[in-house]
């Protein structure tokens, strides 16, 4: 018997959701959808300014934390047909990055980054960064989003940067009533585990639900995080019972929550 068989597990991501409940129903479990990543919204002019910027001044160090947001700057510079000179500048700048996605979008465009995030976490970066002082009077480009982006701005000037702060994109809020539907299945538990593919929806979920969802979570809903800044988040907000996987892909993490299932037949998950 396959260890999923009638488990029903909680998908809380958007993009790629179709796909976690294929894999979900393949190994014989229930998936139920609850999208609360919130929809991605483009700034073009803000993304138009931050090229420009970009392209204009000088700067010591390029981070980019996103792979959606180094692509869509990219795009940008397309648009203004400036796309050469963009990457010529990147090419011949300090880089750092953080994630995955972000490392891709590097090597296609044959970029290489100085400092790498080695577990995909911003601290990992900016510990890594903070080895070279001092950094008094340099400028920083940093490539951010809505969420956290305050917080990562005084960190890097904590570091003595001068900080210019590019939002090419913002996660607008989730639908109210999908959260409200999550939270009440979480606290009924009647979901036997809810899959985070984001720190984004983590974040989404506990802004308005605290004690009573960590509850639930820490009782008989197991908490599963795909990547480490997903499970650090879900730790950030006191959660200890959660299943990561040892390779950050959606099939790896389903076929080993499986095996997970499989060896805790008797329901002590």
């Amino acid at each position: 018997m396959k260890g999923l068989n009638g488990k029903v597990i909680g998908v809380a991501a958007n993009r790629k959701a179709d796909a976690i409940s294929t894999l979900i129903q393949k190994s014989d479990g229930i998936p139920k959808l609850f999208p609360i990543q919130g929809e991605q919204q483009l700034n073009e002019s803000i993304c138009e300014e931050d090229v420009r910027e970009f392209l204009a001044n000088p700067f010591d160090m390029i981070v980019f934390t996103t792979g959606i947001g180094a692509e869509t700057l990219e795009n940008t510079a397309h648009h203004l047909n400036q796309h050469a000179n963009f990457i010529k500048k990147l090419d011949h700048s300090t880089l750092a990055i953080r994630g995955s996605k972000t490392l891709k979008w590097m090597k296609k465009n044959s970029l290489s980054a100085k400092f790498i995030a080695e577990d995909g976490t911003m601290d990992n970066l900016l510990a890594a960064m903070s080895t070279e002082q001092p950094h008094t009077d340099k400028r920083l480009f940093l490539q951010a989003y809505n969420q956290d982006d305050v917080d990562l701005k005084y960190s890097f000037e904590d570091l003595g940067y001068h900080v210019y702060l590019s939002k090419p994109y913002q996660f607008m809020p989730p639908d109210n009533k999908t959260l409200k539907a999550l939270k009440q299945n979480i606290l009924d538990q009647t979901l036997d585990a809810v899959i985070f593919t984001s720190k984004t929806q983590v974040q989404n979920l506990f802004q308005h639900y605290t004690e009573e969802v960590i509850h639930a979570f820490n009782d008989k809903v197991l908490a599963v995080a795909i990547g480490k800044v997903t499970a650090a988040e879900l730790e950030k907000k006191g959660i200890v019972n959660i299943f990561q996987s040892e390779k950050q892909k959606m099939g790896a993490m389903i076929v080993e929550l499986n095996e997970h299932y499989k060896n805790n037949q008797s329901g002590n998950v």
